[in-house]
């Protein structure tokens, strides 16, 4: 991996879109022999997808979204420590990971060397508080960003963006005359943000107008637009539904009864999201703002999961399709060979001091390197298809 790309890199490149798999750790006291066998099933699952990398989330409680009327879903639990799991997941893998921060904590500078230091990762999502009210421990967001800046782009970060906050209604519930995400957008930007990840999607409208609103906005001020990475997240349950709807992600009523009520939900849910990805990029196609793709299951169903799969591989296409004309390169990439007693016991190999589990690499299977033309793609994992060959909580 010493020759590879920094994942920091290709998230800010502009030139070539990205593409990603979301992951929640494990909960918190995990024992290590299993975070490491969690870690590599993930790992093993995803070699077939070409992804340039993973996002880990941080996970934190949010009581003020339930209310009698909304209680949660899915019960919260803690888990543990998001960079710490990224640097276990990066090493089975041999991919990076965008690994996200809340910054409502007392040692977010201590995580901050951390994450860069101990753990080795470029590249960091910025996350707000999870509600405004009350008292919290931790820097603000803006205090948090300059604190990332401090480290000379030893870390670079990004932020979050989200279409739902960019509507009149949401506007209005906020004491404001007209819809400000872009302006929250452009005030990151100018902080350092070099990219955004928005929420999961599934009400387009309000996405394609954050776009138009932000594109507009960057050629007033003379600002480059930054890589919008856009998240989707397939369902087929109304437990599922509920839960995405309970963290702010608007489904509307239509698309849940198309859904739910289809012989094969799951494939409906593709279709659908697949279907709005080429309404964005129509929708989009002028306004010179860089797009990539996250997938991610929020449950831990067996269907859900698989289906982030069948998305990832189409919704990949649709993005390169519309780019113009791109071709697979197939690469043969041969980890390096490690002694047989570099650890003194396969199933404990790993640990460290810092409790980060150490290189975990399968030196006899060869990994391949998918690499699209039109917007340089290289991205570790195996191209497959026609053409192209849990969980989550926190308030952006």
């Amino acid at each position: 991996m010493a020759s590879e790309t920094p994942l920091a890199d290709r998230l800010a490149d502009p030139s070539r879109p990205v593409f990603l798999l979301g992951e929640v750790p494990p909960g918190e006291g995990t024992a290590p022999g299993k975070i490491l066998e969690i870690a590599t099933m993930f790992s093993n699952r995803s070699k077939a997808l070409a992804s340039d990398g993973f996002i880990v989330y941080d996970i934190q409680d949010e009581p003020g979204r339930s209310s009698d009327s909304s209680p949660r879903p899915f019960p919260f639990r803690h888990l543990m420590d998001s960079s710490t799991y990224a640097a276990v997941l990066a090493r089975t893998s041999g991919k990076q990971c965008l690994v996200y921060k809340c910054v409502a904590d007392e040692k977010f500078d201590d995580w901050i060397q951390t994450a860069h230091t101990s753990h080795g990762h470029s590249a960091i999502n910025v996350v707000g508080r999870v509600s405004s009210d009350g008292t919290f421990v931790g820097p603000t967001i803006s205090e948090a960003m300059d604190k990332v800046n401090a480290t000379n782009n030893a870390l670079k970060f990004g932020c979050v963006c989200i279409g739902e906050r960019h509507t009149l209604e949401s506007a209005q519930a906020r004491g404001k005359s007209y819809p400000t995400e872009h302006l929250n957008m452009m005030r990151k930007q100018k902080a350092g943000a070099q990219w955004f990840v928005s929420q999961a999607i599934y009400d387009i409208g309000p996405t394609i107008q954050l776009l138009k609103d932000y594109a507009s906005l960057c050629r007033q001020q003379g600002e480059t637009p930054r890589k919008v990475i856009l998240t989707f997240a397939p369902v087929s349950r109304t437990k599922t539904i509920n839960f995405i709807k309970w963290l702010g992600v608007k489904v509307p009523e239509d698309i849940e009864k198309s859904i739910l009520e289809h012989e094969r939900p799951i494939d409906k849910s593709i279709d659908i999201l697949c279907d709005h990805l080429k309404v964005i990029l129509q929708e989009c196609a002028s306004l010179g703002v860089p797009l990539g793709i996250n997938c991610e299951s929020v449950s831990i169903f067996k269907a859900e999961i698989d289906g982030v799969h069948e998305l990832f591989r189409r919704l990949q296409r649709i993005l390169l399709d519309g780019r113009g004309p791109w071709k697979v390169i197939w690469v043969d990439v041969i980890p390096e060979r490690r002694g047989r007693n570099d650890e003194n016991d396969s199933e404990n190999r790993g640990l460290v001091k810092s409790g980060i589990l150490a290189d975990h690499t399968d030196a006899t299977v060869p990994m391949m390197i998918g690499a699209a033309m039109g917007g340089a793609l290289v991205a570790a994992g195996i191209l497959l298809g026609n053409s192209l060959g849990s969980q989550r909580t926190c308030n952006k």
